[in-house]
């Protein structure tokens, strides 16, 4: 599969999970959750979902087995929405990307305190 599809096709599934996450479950586990990407396999029988999840670690987890109990339902979701050979196995990850910014953003600011070099 070409990569300008395996992009159209990852961000068609993030979209239809995204919208799933915020406007169908119900779980109280799962808290202020944002899909930020996706990324299928070749053969589309797997799809990683990162998610970032406001709060405590302790919220993250919980979030994330909220969501990982929510897997058959987000799963059929998918397959009703999206027109594929194959519905994708879901697996929920924790996105530290945001996480990672802050922190570098903190050690640039301090490094800019401490007087070191632009």
């Amino acid at each position: 599969m070409t990569g300008d599809r395996m992009r159209r096709v990852d961000e068609a599934v993030r979209e239809v999970l995204s919208d799933a996450v915020t406007k169908d479950l119900k779980d109280p586990r799962v808290g202020f959750v944002t899909v930020t990407d996706v990324k299928t396999s070749p053969d589309l029988r797997h799809a990683r979902v990162y998610v970032s999840v406001l709060g405590t670690q302790q919220e993250r987890e919980d979030s994330l087995e909220g969501l990982q109990s929510a897997h058959g339902y987000l799963q059929a979701r998918l397959g009703t929405s999206l027109r594929m050979k194959h519905t994708p196995q879901l697996e929920f990850l924790y996105d530290e990307t945001a996480e990672r910014a802050d922190r570098l953003e903190r050690l640039l600011a301090q490094q800019r305190r401490a007087g070191g070099p632009q």
